[in-house]
């Protein structure tokens, strides 16, 4: 395996970077017929991308269903606790054993030893038996990961938000559109039965138009590293570098990785773009403006840890859009219980983690019964996996994760502004150019620099 500087010193082209190749002479996969006689023509073989907590959920989630091979895994972390749940002990070598042990018992084997285990997602890349990538990392990789992806052939399945900022989500559709690859982007709430009835339902006009959504999203963590917060050593078997990758370099702190990486607007866009990527994808659903946007945003409320502390995001927010529709949308911080409601002319109707209720039960007639087991993860998937094989798009294309993701970028930059301009501040949105028509200072918050050692282009 390469060591911890090799990413950086090697070429970073995307077209180079596949070329050279990271380990001459090693070989990258054990063949396919390892997994079965029917791998090469009938089950696509796949990869996992990021096996830390939402990973390691998904991976077992995807091999309970068996919907394809996985022949390998990849994180840049060997393996450590210090996850969401703190007993959990997650990485790429955890994750592999979770591979092998499952294949081993399918087999009724004593072992089986099919799954590589690598820390550079680019070994995954120039393995011609993966067909198809699922990215489970830190937002600041997403589009840097999926560009590559694309460019290399495969099809991705890229958890939500689909991007860091709005610049990087336009690329992500290019490059997926241009290298006809299949793309979902990881909002399962597109394969809950129960959203679809409440969205199909209001984007029908069944309720009469559309006069105001409200979507909610959880509070950002209100405690974490303080001002003067310390650096820690870096782990063993942890590629801090790599995981920083195009963001900028700093010193490490065990919150800044792991499941905290949200709340830090370097690697993500707090529960803003964490459960927010899901509620205003609601919003948008049965408001019918899936690829679009709003008119206008301003924040009403937003409160923050003191200056330099470690999470930067906003710890509560409230903020208010107009479509050009004329519908109002107002997403503020509380109980993710109700996700988003509806408001229409002929009543209400909402859905969420507490259920689905609407002004007239008759509404809800016909609501199918409640997925088991919360989010629908495996059908999710399971839809990725079949449109793959048809090449037809998925329930959560590219374009789809790429308006929802824009929403809770253009969030955010009105929210970062608050503290400066205070309420007040409409900024007016242009969504097919996809620029601010009335602040060039938050058209320059669309994007980020990357880190030289990995920009890709």
């Amino acid at each position: 395996m390469s060591s911890d500087s090799s990413f950086v010193s090697s070429p970073l082209s995307r077209r180079s970077v596949l070329k050279a190749g990271v380990a001459a002479g090693v070989p990258l996969f054990l063949p396919s017929h390892l997994f079965g006689a029917d791998s090469p023509s009938n089950r696509l073989n796949v990869a996992f991308v990021g096996t830390g907590n939402q990973g390691m959920g998904l991976l077992k989630k995807f091999l309970g269903a068996d919907l394809a091979n996985v022949v390998a895994v990849c994180d840049v972390n060997r393996g450590s606790y210090g996850y969401r749940e703190p007993s959990h002990f997650y990485g790429r070598e955890p994750a592999r054993k979770l591979v092998n042990d499952h294949e081993a018992k399918k087999r009724n084997s004593a072992s089986f030893k099919g799954c590589a285990a690598e820390k550079d997602f680019r070994r995954i890349l120039e393995r011609d038996d993966v067909d198809a990538v699922l990215l489970v990392v830190p937002d600041h990789w997403h589009a840097e990961m999926t560009v590559l992806a694309a460019e290399a052939g495969k099809d991705i399945y890229c958890e939500k938000p689909l991007s860091l900022t709005v610049r990087s989500g336009q690329e992500m559709v290019q490059a997926v559109r241009k290298n006809n690859r299949v793309l979902q982007t990881g909002s399962q709430e597109r394969s809950n039965p129960v959203s679809r009835f409440v969205c199909e339902k209001v984007k029908s006009g069944e309720l009469g138009k559309v006069k105001r959504v409200i979507t909610k999203v959880g509070y950002n963590n209100k405690v974490g590293p303080g001002p003067g917060w310390k650096a820690m050593p870096v782990p063993e078997g942890f590629d801090y570098d790599m995981w920083l990758g195009p963001a900028p370099k700093v010193p490490y702190h065990a919150d800044r990785c792991l499941y905290r990486f949200r709340f830090n607007y370097d690697y993500s866009g707090g529960q803003i773009t964490n459960f927010g990527a899901h509620s205003n994808d609601l919003a948008h659903w049965g408001m019918g403006v899936d690829t679009s946007g709003p008119v206008e945003i301003e924040c009403l409320d937003a409160k923050f840890l003191p200056e330099g502390s470690l999470f930067n995001t906003a710890t509560e927010t409230r903020f208010r859009c107009l479509y050009e529709n004329g519908v109002e949308l107002i997403c503020e911080s509380g109980p993710e219980k109700v996700q988003a409601r509806f408001e229409c002319e002929d009543g209400w109707i909402e859905t969420g983690y507490a259920g689905t209720h609407a002004s007239d039960p008759e509404m809800l007639k016909g609501l199918p019964e409640k997925n088991e087991g919360g989010l629908p993860h495996t059908q999710h998937m399971a839809n990725f996996i079949d449109c793959v094989k048809t090449r037809k798009d998925p329930t959560a294309p590219v374009e789809v994760g790429h308006a929802s993701a824009n929403l809770c970028h253009l969030a955010n930059i009105v929210i970062r502004r608050f503290p400066q301009t205070g309420s007040g501040e409409v900024l007016k949105w242009d969504a097919k150019a996809e620029r601010f028509t009335n602040s060039d200072e938050a058209n320059q918050m669309l994007e980020r620099p990357i880190r030289a050692a990995y920009d890709f282009s």
